[in-house]
C-alpha cells in the first residue's frame, strides 16, 4: 500500500516539475478552465462535459509528456544533432494532434449553444 501511495507522491512531483517553466502548459491549463467556465455558463450535457474533460485532459497528458521527452533528448544529446531534432518535433506533432482534435470537439460542442444551432 505504501508503494501505491508513493506512486501518487510522485505523480504530482511530476505535475510540478511539468508546470515549472513550462509556458505551453500554463497556455493549456488556461484553455481547459476557460472551458470548463463556458461548459457551466451554457449548462452543457453530462455527456458534453465528458467530452470536454477527455479532451482538456488528452492535451494536458500529451503535453506532459513532450516535455518529458524534450527534457530527456536534452540529457541524451546537449549538441545539436538533427535526429534528435526530429524526435522533439514528433513530440510536438503528438500534442499538435491532439490540440487540433480536442478543439474541433470544443467547437461542435460549444457553437450550437453559443449561436442557436
Amino acid at each position: 500500500m505504501k508503494d501505491f501511495l508513493m506512486g501518487f507522491a510522485y505523480a504530482f512531483t511530476g505535475l510540478k516539475a511539468g508546470w515549472k517553466g513550462q509556458r505551453n502548459i500554463k497556455v493549456m491549463v488556461v484553455l481547459a478552465a476557460v472551458a470548463a467556465v463556458l461548459g457551466w455558463w451554457l449548462g452543457i450535457s453530462k455527456v458534453e462535459w465528458a467530452v470536454v474533460a477527455l479532451a482538456c485532459g488528452l492535451v494536458l497528458a500529451l503535453e506532459l509528456m513532450n516535455t518529458a521527452g524534450e527534457k530527456l533528448v536534452d540529457i541524451l544529446s546537449p549538441d545539436i544533432d538533427p535526429r534528435y531534432g526530429e524526435i522533439k518535433d514528433i513530440l510536438a506533432g503528438a500534442v499538435l494532434v491532439g490540440a487540433v482534435f480536442s478543439a474541433v470537439a470544443g467547437l461542435l460542442i460549444f457553437i450550437p449553444y453559443l449561436f442557436n444551432w
